[in-house]
């Protein structure tokens, strides 16, 4: 099994890029066996462009995690990170972040996708 801990992620989205192109960046000065996926890639995961687009996943040990579970293995490989992944793994609040990213994050970033979409594909006026 492979060490290299694989993400995919919206790349199309404005706040996704800025925040994976942070965690790259990381990755890459610490040599972490990170591999980041756009939505192009989201067929070799067994998942649409569109149910990839709607949240965070990641590929650790031969299991595919999605949202917060996905973050908080992301977080425990870099460093200044590791803090976040077990807040947020602590027992009042994993629930907390989980409702939050699941309800109110995930959702809200996922229709300025659609939104965005859909005016590459409108007509020009």
């Amino acid at each position: 099994m492979s060490d290299e801990t694989r993400v995919l992620y919206n790349d199309s989205c404005p706040v996704c890029r800025f925040e994976i192109a942070h965690y790259r960046k990381t990755a890459t000065a610490c040599a972490l066996p990170l591999r980041f996926d756009g939505l192009t890639q989201a067929s070799d995961w067994g998942v649409t462009p569109d149910a990839a687009a709607k949240r965070l996943h990641v590929l650790h040990q031969g299991k595919v995690l999605s949202g917060i579970p996905a973050f908080q293995i992301l977080w425990a490989q870099l460093p200044r990170w590791r803090w976040v992944a077990r807040f947020t793994a602590l027992p009042l609040i994993h629930p907390l972040a989980c409702a939050a990213y699941d309800h109110l994050l995930a959702p809200m970033l996922y229709r300025a996708h659609k939104r965005r979409e859909a005016a590459k594909l409108a007509p020009l006026r």
